[in-house]
């Protein structure tokens, strides 16, 4: 797998990207087109800031992206790129929707390549994980548009089909989705919710 890791490595300081992980969301978008031009783009966990600058990439000038991390990410948007907003958050404090909506109320597009620090145990790890993603979906609801779309990483364990489920409540179609660019060792997948239905009642 060297031979992989080196490859994506090695394009992404080619293409002037902070991180390898920008090709786990362009390999998806070419597939699925769950982000458009014009599109309001919420990037949660975006440090360093790849997922950020590229989805202001495919939405162009008249759209928009906030990217929200514990970490500061500085990047400025490519020529041509949308305006990036670069808020440092924990998306776990109730004040997030607050600053958010300050800016915008509502976002076409949510997406997620957030994990926990790891510890080495898998199942404190995986509990890590379910307890971030989760928070995303939760935030997806209070703050994506009608038959807005979803996308966030999130890594297989026993509480994976059931987080699947909960998505499955709020979206239209539901895609369990494992890029090329990922690690074949590793659990990480991303789960892909597109036409958001609303809320879930109570």
């Amino acid at each position: 797998m060297r031979t992989v890791k080196d490859y994506y490595y090695k394009k992404a300081k080619k293409d002037k990207y902070p991180a390898r992980s920008v090709y786990k969301l362009e390999e998806a978008l070419n597939k699925h087109k769950f982000i458009k031009r014009g599109d309001s783009v919420l990037d949660l966990g975006c440090f360093p800031g790849s997922w950020s600058l590229y989805a202001s990439e495919i939405v162009g000038e008249k759209g928009i992206v906030v990217g929200v991390d514990l970490q500061a990410a500085e990047n400025s948007p490519r020529a041509g790129g949308a305006e990036i907003i670069w808020m440092q958050q924990d998306i776990m404090e109730e004040e997030l929707i607050t600053r958010v909506r300050k800016i915008r109320p509502a976002f076409r597009v949510l997406i997620s390549d957030m994990a926990p620090r790891t510890s080495g145990n898998k199942w404190a790890d995986h509990q890590r994980s379910m307890r971030l993603v989760r928070q995303t979906l939760l935030l997806a609801e209070e703050l994506l548009l009608p038959k807005g779309n979803y996308y966030c990483k999130a890594f297989q364990g026993e509480d994976f089909p059931a987080f699947v489920e909960e998505v499955k409540q709020l979206f239209k179609k539901v895609k369990v989705v494992k890029p090329k660019s990922s690690r074949v060792e590793s659990r990480e997948v991303f789960v892909l919710g597109m036409e958001f239905k609303g809320a879930r009642k109570g």
